[in-house]
């Protein structure tokens, strides 16, 4: 039997927070806490509100975010996952490049979904302040990212495009001259609010926050229909991502997508042979209770992607 996936070595949120902190940055957040039944403190997890004002804190003690919120039912994220995958993005372009994690601005990466709260870019550019350009096909989300954006003074570092075409993912999105280092996704899960209601239902059960006498959220951590879910569910929009990757192979070092269901491995595969993928990988992640994996396809050989470190870094040194 084999452990399961912790958080990455460089994750910033190892072992219990530390709440004296998260409140002297954000005072706001004592309103929430509550005492565990482990006698620790905490924050009611099944509180859309709760979160919010959590993340705002842990954003602002730990990555120097000034201001950051989200409209009413958007997804709310958890931190800590989402900064695994940042942390597993850059072991991976560390890989054709000596073994040496790539930073700064001449990094660029693509955010697929960027949605309303913007993490992604949040933390991968405070952790190796990478250049980012978020999509999404929601007004609403994109208009709450780039308030956060433009509220944290970082429109040099992040920005923002609409795909236009709902249908689509990657095509038409980017322009002919771009290059990104990696892109990354974190797909719908579901494929109907029926499913996504009982999966959080599910998880409210496992742990332990079903009380007859409380009200709880239908959507754990909130989310819009086209977070939360999509016709065909994760492995539609996976394999479609894969499909729509191969057009625009040239311009992206690495293709990236969270692959939350391992019963979609297998579909996957199969669609990374059928777009001729010169490279494969599959990290596998864990964070508490949740275990998911990061698929990663390069339409780029070894030497290839080699070649487009160096390229870049002899750029740098121009």
């Amino acid at each position: 039997m084999t452990d399961k996936p912790t958080l990455h070595p460089r994750n910033r949120h190892q072992g219990r927070y530390d709440f004296p902190s998260l409140i002297k940055a954000h005072p706001d957040l004592a309103r929430f806490t509550i005492t565990n039944p482990y006698g620790k403190p905490s924050i009611d997890f099944a509180n859309p509100e709760a979160v919010r004002v959590f993340n705002r804190a842990l954003l602002k003690a730990q990555y120097g975010i000034q201001h950051w919120d989200i409209p009413a039912d958007y997804l709310c994220p958890p931190i800590p996952g989402r900064a695994d995958y940042i942390h597993v993005l850059a072991d991976l372009l560390a890989e054709d490049n000596a073994g040496e994690i790539p930073r700064g601005a001449q990094v660029r990466a693509l955010d697929v979904g960027v949605g309303a709260n913007c993490i992604y870019p949040l933390l991968g550019h405070s952790d190796y302040r990478w250049r980012f350009l978020g999509s999404d096909i929601d007004p609403i989300a994109l208009a709450s990212a780039k308030a956060i954006v433009q509220a944290n003074g970082l429109n040099k570092a992040i920005s923002l495009r609409q795909q236009s075409n709902s249908k689509h993912i990657l095509s038409g999105l980017l322009q002919a001259d771009e290059r990104f280092d990696i892109t990354l996704s974190n797909p719908p899960f579901h494929s109907s609010r029926d499913e996504a209601t009982r999966g959080s239902q599910r998880k409210w059960k496992n742990l332990g926050k079903q009380d007859p006498k409380r009200k709880l959220p239908v959507l754990n951590f909130g989310g819009q229909n086209n977070e939360l879910w999509c016709e065909g569910g994760e492995i539609r929009f996976v394999t479609q991502l894969i499909a729509e990757s191969a057009a625009c192979g040239h311009q992206v070092l690495w293709f990236t997508s969270l692959v939350s269901k391992a019963s979609n491995l297998p579909g996957i595969e199969v669609a990374l042979k059928k777009a001729a993928a010169k490279a494969v990988r599959v990290i596998e992640m864990g964070q508490g209770q949740k275990q998911s994996r990061m698929v990663a396809w390069s339409f780029h050989d070894d030497a290839a992607r080699q070649a487009w470190h160096a390229q870049r870094q002899g750029k740098t040194q121009a």
